[in-house]
């Protein structure tokens, strides 16, 4: 490099590896990629080298060019593949974990510009990393990673019947008056009217909708689980278009849940019949959705007996005028609080958020710690990742299985 970073990002390409060796005319993924790069790729002939580096400049779009931030690294369950185009170095660009731990070169393509590398990680590792670009950080290349392998029951089972998922009327809010939101019911194939469904109820209920089906139908044709009904539920948004999500959700009160227990579940039941019983119901929720699903039971054990808490915010989001009014009052009132009937499953992480509002993953452990003390029954998993719901999304059939463990199972 020579004075600055200016003109190498005019000219820099940058790409997200997501394809096989172009001599198998198959897209490279980050596996075939690995096996392309084993030898000594940069003494390969012309040909060789422009064959794949010209299969892996088909994969850029048009804008990226003008990209000033490079993309994330293509991710496939514990391989990472990184990759560059830039012309003019004088050595080899570099990955290297903000943390120290890790540091490797990219290797270029023959005579091309185009830089590659491929690398294997342990299940659940979680680090920031950046380039390094003749010696120098290169601040627009960088990002954080974290890696899963996919739980089977993630996948489509050949025996597994499907269910469906049924876009429900857009619903306007009494109890968050001036509120509307989409939102989805999930129902199972097994459901028959006559025999009324447990219920399960998520937060920022958008996401869930687009992966919770599928784990639904293979845990529920396995017999793991009970017949359940899935209920996805955003949060509302204002007259004005502002999100209503924090108020919903970070909020210490039994608001939400008489909006569960009063708006959402009667309307479901206008439809499909639901179990009323504690132990058939379960509730969950990622950061703010998640301490909105621990207040929806501990405001009303005797509706919900099961939570699901990700990365949960248990911190002072929801301070209010005196500035202590949030979440990281439950520490305190679980010790104090002769114990409800609440099973809880928690995952967070030791890269989870620290900000004004708190520590989350001090808060987490610490909430852990208070349910242990007051005789709670609960299982904290806590390991590298960000506020995200990769871990979440890793370990969720486990979850489920734990929250339902003995609970009868109608064959």
């Amino acid at each position: 490099m020579t004075s600055s970073f200016a003109p190498l990002l005019a000219l820099m390409l940058t790409f997200v590896l997501s394809a096989a060796p172009a001599t198998q005319n198959a897209p490279l993924t980050p596996k075939s990629l690995e096996m392309a790069l084993v030898g000594n790729p940069s003494e390969m002939a012309g040909a060789e080298a422009e064959t794949l580096a010209a299969a892996v400049r088909a994969l850029i779009g048009p804008d990226i060019p003008n990209h000033a931030k490079a993309p994330a690294p293509k991710v496939d369950e514990l391989s990472v593949a990184w990759g560059l185009e830039i012309p003019n170095l004088s050595s080899a660009p570099k990955v290297i974990s903000d943390d120290g731990r890790y540091a490797f070169t990219l290797t270029r393509i023959g005579k091309t510009n185009v830089y590659a590398a491929v690398k294997n990680f342990n299940w659940g590792e979680a680090f920031r990393w950046h380039y390094e670009i003749d010696g120098r950080k290169f601040v627009a290349g960088n990002g954080q990673l974290e890696v899963y392998t996919t739980p089977p029951e993630s996948k489509e089972q050949p025996n597994a019947p499907h269910g469906k998922v049924v876009q429900m009327p857009k619903w306007t809010s009494k109890i968050f008056e001036g509120t509307t939101r989409d939102w989805w019911v999930y129902i199972p194939a097994q459901y028959q009217a006559e025999s009324p469904a447990c219920v399960m109820v998520f937060q920022d209920g958008q996401g869930p909708k687009n992966y919770m089906p599928v784990i639904f139908d293979n845990m529920i044709a396995k017999g793991e689980i009970p017949v359940t009904i899935g209920v996805f539920i955003p949060p509302g948004v204002k007259a004005d278009g502002k999100p209503n999500r924090s108020f919903e959700y970070d909020t210490l009160s039994d608001q939400y849940a008489r909006f569960i227990l009063e708006e959402m579940l009667p309307e479901v039941e206008k439809s499909y019949k639901l179990r009323h019983d504690t132990a058939s119901r379960a509730i969950a929720g990622i950061s703010s959705g998640a301490i909105c699903a621990w207040t929806v039971a501990w405001e009303r054990p005797n509706e919900f007996s099961k939570v699901l808490s990700w990365v949960g915010s248990f911190t002072n989001i929801a301070a209010g005028p005196t500035v202590r009014a949030g979440g990281h009052n439950y520490e305190a009132m679980i010790r104090k609080t002769p114990r409800k009937p609440i099973r809880i499953f928690m995952q967070d992480g030791e890269n989870d958020l620290d900000n004004a509002n708190g520590n989350w993953p001090l808060a987490n452990q610490t909430l852990s710690k208070s349910l242990a003390f007051a005789g709670y029954d609960y299982r904290f998993e806590f390991g590298h990742g960000f506020h995200s719901d990769k871990h979440g999304r890793a370990i969720l059939p486990d979850s489920l299985r734990w929250l339902w463990r003995d609970y009868k199972i109608e064959k």
